[in-house]
């Protein structure tokens, strides 16, 4: 399976470095030098990288096969990607693989659908679309989302009263 790991921003400076706008937890190994990443689309890559680095919380790099500001520009909005195994881990998934589960509650009332997931700097968050249309955020914490299933495909959460715009007042 693919993952999208960055995409690349702006050229910056003369010499191929590209600004990176990350969606990755770990960029420092994702970028690390001599990491060779595919593309989409497939034909601008796959890209090595020679350089890295972190520059008030934002990301550049250089790559081995653009040389100057100029191939750098042509890169603009292209996806920087990974080839993962698909693992086995208790409490593991991925947020694409959450997109579209129904939510329940405790009692086994459908509440609504998964629409996606938010980092927030407190704590990620599930985006809940409810079933009258409300969107709401799930603090993504054991007490409050007590059970993901993806191969049963299904979510409940234990949501405080007040939480749910369905919640009677």
């Amino acid at each position: 399976m693919e993952l999208v790991v960055a995409r690349v921003g702006a050229a910056h400076g003369l010499q191929g470095m590209v600004r990176l706008e990350v969606r990755t937890d770990d960029p420092a190994g994702r970028f690390a030098p001599g990491a060779v990443l595919p593309t989409d689309p497939a034909d601008r890559g796959p890209l090595t990288v020679v350089q890295s680095t972190e520059r008030s919380g934002s990301w550049y790099a250089r790559f081995a096969e653009v040389p100057d500001r100029t191939a750098a520009e042509a890169l603009r909005g292209t996806l920087l990607l990974v080839t993962v195994e698909d693992e086995v881990e208790e409490d593991a998934w991925y947020p694409h693989e959450l997109v579209g589960l129904p939510v329940e509650d405790t009692t086994g009332r459908h509440v609504g659908t998964v629409a996606g997931i938010e980092h927030l700097p407190a704590q990620d968050v599930l985006v809940l679309t409810e079933e009258n249309g409300a969107r709401t955020l799930v603090p993504f914490v054991a007490e409050i989302v007590p059970l993901v299933d993806v191969p049963g495909r299904r979510v409940v959460i234990d949501p405080p009263h007040g939480l749910l715009a369905a919640d009677e007042a």
